[in-house]
């Protein structure tokens, strides 16, 4: 046996394993291996691993100092397959983002202020730099406070996430197909890359209201081919053929909202309807809501008073986006600078996780075998 140390966190909607950097091994073969056998991967239960069954429960986060002067530290999200032998670090995730600075100032990596210390966070996954705020009171960060966040049981201090220049964080644009509308399978589309790469379908075009429950929409077989059908199509187009069987590019259908809100949405994870909404998804479709001539900007209902604030109404609520808009004086239009949320995460369990040398076997597959 060899003994890992951890911290098992929530992020925003999802929960994962939190590692330090220099707690692995340096070699990304040797270094899954290891994420795969922590979680229990492959097995759909994950009954000999620290993942839930689910995929939002079988993340990973590795943090450490930033090599880069822009950053205080960085981190690399790692999505570990729940029934496959795959670790994907392609995506990233604004959920499980929410934990990165706590960590890294419970751990020492960044030092605190008080009564709040920003930290500059370098996504290796994207390049992109975001800046997390947390509580940090007499220098000590809390976890408690009065922030509520739907689809998350009780009350949290709240953490802020500005995501700089976000767009084109996979393929360089935001636009990735050069088109703010495109025709997949019969159905118009738009493809749009800030913070992940997703495309977005209008549900009324699947014959859907985009308001059903994730189990209605999850029990919907043909739907979900359908559905996967567009997303590697739009891949193709986006220039991501690594898609199939790849965490990107995400898909989400959208509706006009029903209670208030600016958008409604059902994101994909992208085998499922998500219980909530990912953090990254919400700030692409606010993106995408300010994007003229997308299937998006069509749908969306904007507040007047403050057209900046996108409100997604989700299976579980709401979740709030903030863009922030810059006059482009070559494109004569607003063009979007960054994106900010609000979110909160906290620490489960910290110790040590237990992976077993050699080989493992459920079903006659090998579940792990580390080479240390």
């Amino acid at each position: 046996m060899k003994s890992i140390p951890c911290v098992l966190m929530r992020g925003g909607s999802s929960k994962g394993l939190f590692f330090r950097s220099d707690s692995l091994p340096a070699d990304p073969a040797v270094r899954d291996r290891m994420l795969l056998a922590a979680m229990g991967s492959p097995d759909v239960r994950q009954i000999d691993g620290m993942g839930g069954g689910n995929d939002l429960s079988s993340k990973v986060v590795i943090v450490g100092p930033s090599r880069s002067p822009i950053a205080d530290v960085e981190y690399l999200f790692a999505q570990v397959s729940v029934a496959r032998d795959l670790v994907d670090v392609l995506p990233n995730s604004g959920n499980m983002l929410a934990g990165v600075a706590p960590f890294a100032l419970e751990h020492g990596i960044v030092v605190a202020s008080s009564p709040s210390t920003t930290v500059r966070i370098l996504n290796i996954n994207s390049g992109k730099v975001v800046e997390a705020t947390v509580q940090t009171p007499d220098g000590k960060v809390t976890y408690s406070g009065s922030f509520r966040m739907d689809g998350v049981p009780g009350s949290s201090a709240p953490i802020s996430l500005n995501f700089i220049d976000p767009a084109g964080t996979r393929t360089g644009r935001l636009l990735p197909t050069g088109n703010a509308r495109d025709v997949i399978d019969g159905l118009p589309v738009s493809c749009v890359d800030f913070v992940i790469p997703i495309v977005f379908v209008p549900a009324q075009a699947l014959g859907k209201s985009g308001h059903e429950t994730t189990r209605e929409l999850d029990e919907d077989t043909d739907f979900m081919h359908r559905l996967e059908r567009i997303r590697l199509i739009a891949a193709r187009m986006m220039g991501l053929d690594d898609a199939p069987g790849r965490g990107i590019p995400k898909i989400a259908l959208i509706s006009a909202p029903r209670h208030g809100g600016t958008i409604a949405s059902r994101y994909f994870v992208p085998a499922s309807c998500h219980p909530v909404h990912a953090a990254s998804g919400a700030l692409a479709l606010a993106a995408a809501c300010h994007t003229t001539d997308t299937v998006a900007e069509a749908l969306a209902e904007f507040d007047c008073d403050q057209p900046a604030l996108v409100v997604i109404e989700h299976p579980s609520g709401t979740m709030t986006c903030q863009l922030d808009l810059v006059i482009d004086p070559l494109r004569g239009g607003p063009r979007i600078a960054g994106a900010s949320l609000v979110t909160s995460a906290r620490p489960l369990l910290s110790g040590e996780v237990f992976i077993a040398y050699g080989a493992n076997h459920e079903g006659g597959n090998i579940v792990a075998s580390l080479p240390f």
